[in-house]
């Protein structure tokens, strides 16, 4: 979520993070409750993280960079007291990692103090933010999640309670946001119109929690109860819940499909769909697709390993835990720079030679997006002994950029945009490579009733995109209303 203003014309990279709140009824800490949700929701987020309480209209907050464990401990967990939290953590791209950026942000305005965390990407943050600053509004950080701070804040002033508030802010701002809002008195969630990220509401006795996923709510012992519906506001208030539903007009639904391919864990269901059974889906149709004799299937841990498995009953192979994952290595897709991202998949993954020795190999992998590291892993296989090693995406190919949310960067980085599929074979070293085919992610997700941006695959885009935000994203001599150069695919 949210972009540096100053690296996006720079790099025109995007991020990703995720959000946890409560209102407790008093059988729970929210601060502990936090803590154990923000442990669930670290793969969306590893470079800084937050928690914020509200104790008798007071809130008090404590953020740093690093990991959840790294920012909190029990001696700062205690001094968190209050009725209700929200919680985040972030990653960022080049120039945006500094604790400024770290959320939930915390303002204190003539109606009051306000909390906000955001998990997402404003397709109309750089009008709304130069606007607000001619006319005086002084901004502490690089991110987007400020502009809704004060969209929030100036509504406030012009009607009767926060979440009216809200509900006109979310008239003006456009393109992805999941929010948990908390006044002094009121826990507030929100969700973009179109749905883009995930929000879920769980209840733990007469507790109720937020969270991006499902997972999160498991690990605080909190009951599941549904997801937040696009352009719905859900206000917690005296252990009361209330809902509301602005008219937006006739939005379509459309949830980030990168959070069935790689994002989610894969023990959350997101709009009633199980993550892990539409990767296993995703490994059945490659296999359909894209048969081959082979000897074994192995996934790219992590995300790699449930399309693994759906390939591998699909096609008769066994499954084999081949390449193993040093659990102490943060995602490499989400490293803020090119230079980290390759230095940790040579120390990250570790093929079993004697395993692989001598052996046909199906690699299955979530996505090649930059394609920075995919050689290195067909190279690792080699190396190890592999006779054959034919690699399989479970994703179709990133020919676009993203605008909401998701680090899909530049057409002119996207590997997809300047190969062909012979092309990219040749350059991963692979003896084949397919591609999850962009028609197939209807029923990658069981066909269940969840509309989806597959904005990144097709360059149909679901909201609308100002001009500002598309600068920085056309590099690579692409046009927006042309094709990708020298694909096929």
């Amino acid at each position: 979520m949210n972009y540096s203003f100053d690296s996006y014309a720079k790099e025109g990279l995007h991020e990703e993070c995720g959000v946890f709140g409560i209102f407790s009824d008093g059988t729970i800490n929210p601060a502990y409750a936090c803590y154990n949700g923000l442990l669930a929701l670290q793969h969306r987020g590893q470079e800084s993280c937050g928690i914020a309480v509200s104790d008798d209209g007071v809130i008090e907050y404590h953020k740093n960079m690093g990991l959840v464990t790294e920012v909190f401990n029990n001696s700062i967990l205690d001094s968190l007291n209050g009725q209700m939290a929200i919680s985040h953590v972030r990653y960022s791209t080049a120039g945006g990692s500094v604790l400024e950026n770290a959320q939930p942000l915390v303002m204190r305005y003539v109606k009051g103090t306000l909390s906000v965390a955001h998990n997402g990407n404003l397709t109309n943050a750089v009008e709304i933010r130069r606007q607000l600053e001619q006319r005086g509004a002084i901004f502490q950080t690089t991110i987007d999640s400020e502009v809704i701070c004060y969209v929030i804040a100036r509504e406030r002033l012009n009607c009767h309670s926060v979440e009216e508030a809200v509900a006109r802010t979310m008239q003006t701002i456009k393109g992805a946001y999941s929010l948990l809002v908390m006044s002094p008195r009121k826990l507030i969630a929100a969700r973009d119109p179109h749905g883009f990220r995930p929000l879920c509401m769980g209840k733990y006795n007469g507790s109720y929690v937020f969270a991006s996923e499902s997972a999160a709510l498991d690990a605080c012992g909190a009951e599941f109860v549904r997801d937040v519906e696009p352009g719905e506001i859900v206000v917690v208030k005296d252990g009361k819940v209330n809902s509301i539903r602005p008219d937006f007009g006739d939005k379509k639904k459309a949830l980030c499909i990168f959070e069935y391919i790689y994002f989610a864990r894969s023990d959350s269901f997101i709009d009633g769909v199980s993550v892990y059974e539409a990767r296993k889906q995703a490994g059945r149709i490659l296999a359909r697709e894209f048969p081959v004799e082979a000897d074994m299937v192995i996934g790219v841990p992590e995300s790699g390993i449930d399309a693994a498995i759906g390939y591998a009953e699909e096609s008769g192979i066994p499954y084999e835990k081949a390449i193993v994952k040093n659990s102490y290595i943060g995602r490499t897709f989400i490293k803020p720079s090119q230079k980290e991202r390759m230095k940790s998949v040579r120390i990250k993954l570790n093929p079993v030679a004697d395993m692989v020795k001598g052996k046909r190999v199906v690699m299955i992998d979530d996505s090649i997006v930059r394609g920075t590291t995919v050689d290195r892993i067909v190279t690792m296989l080699r190396e190890a002994g592999a006779k054959e090693v034919h690699m399989r995406i479970s994703s179709p190919p990133f020919m676009w950029p993203c605008y909401y949310g998701t680090d899909i960067p530049s057409r002119g980085e996207l590997i997809a945009c300047n190969h062909t599929i012979e092309g990219i074979t040749a350059l991963s070293g692979a003896d084949s490579l397919g591609y999850l085919p962009v028609e197939s992610l209807h029923e990658m997700i069981g066909y269940a009733p969840v509309g989806f941006c597959q904005g990144c695959f097709t360059g149909q885009y679901p909201a609308d995109i100002t001009v500002e935000t598309f600068k920085g994203k056309e590099r690579g001599g692409m046009n927006f209303d042309n094709k990708c150069q020298g694909t096929d695919n």
